[in-house]
C-alpha cells in the first residue's frame, strides 16, 4: 500500500509534468489541422457496403510522460502534429497529443491532475484503444447492436463515432469522420 507522501509526490509529480507538457506544446507547436479530401462520403447514393476503410488512430493513456515521450519523439521518431485539451463529462482538462510518423497518427492523452486516481494499472486494457474509420456507421452499430454488443454513444449515427469492447476485452472504435 502507498503512503501518503508517495501519492501526494506521485500527484504532484503529474500536475508538475502536465503543467510542463501545456507550455512545452504551446511554445513549440503551431496548430494545424487537415483534411483528407479522399475520405468517402457516408451514406451516398451509390450503395457501398458499410464496411471498415482504414484505421482512424491508436491512443494510449500516459502514465510516465518522460519515459513515454522519449519512446515515440526520440527512439520511434513521430514529431508533435496537433494538441488539444478536452471538455466534457470524464475527459474534462485531458490534454491528447497527436504524433505523427508519415500516415500514421498516434494520440497520447494525459488525464488532468484531478483525475489521475481514475487511471488504473499499467497492462489494464481499460486504457488503451484503436478506433477504425469507417464509410458508414449506421449500418455497422446497428449490426453491432443486433449482435450484443454494447455501444458507448448511442448518438453514433449524428456523432460519427462510439466505441464498443469486443470479445477479448479489447476497446475498439468506430469514426465516420
Amino acid at each position: 500500500m502507498k503512503s501518503n507522501n508517495e501519492m501526494k509526490r506521485k500527484e504532484n509529480t503529474c500536475k508538475f509534468n502536465f503543467l510542463s507538457l501545456v507550455v512545452f506544446i504551446a511554445v513549440s507547436t503551431a496548430f494545424s489541422s487537415a483534411q483528407n479530401s479522399e475520405q468517402p462520403v457516408a451514406n451516398d447514393t451509390s450503395k457501398v457496403q458499410a464496411r471498415v476503410i482504414g484505421l482512424k488512430n491508436i491512443c494510449v493513456h500516459v502514465l510516465e510522460l518522460e519515459k513515454t515521450l522519449k519512446l515515440y519523439r526520440e527512439i520511434l521518431g513521430f514529431k508533435l502534429d496537433d494538441a488539444e485539451v478536452y471538455q466534457g463529462k470524464g475527459i474534462e482538462g485531458m490534454l491528447a497529443m497527436k504524433l505523427k510518423a508519415n500516415d500514421l497518427t498516434i494520440t497520447l492523452s494525459l488525464t488532468a491532475p484531478e483525475y489521475i486516481h481514475t487511471i488504473g494499472p499499467v497492462g489494464n486494457t481499460n486504457h488503451n484503444h484503436f478506433m477504425l474509420q469507417v464509410n458508414d456507421i449506421g449500418p455497422i452499430g446497428d449490426k453491432l447492436k443486433e449482435e450484443g454488443y454494447k455501444l458507448e454513444n448511442e448518438n453514433y449515427v449524428r456523432d460519427k463515432y462510439t466505441f464498443f469492447v469486443g470479445p477479448n476485452g479489447e476497446i475498439i472504435g468506430l469514426s465516420a469522420w
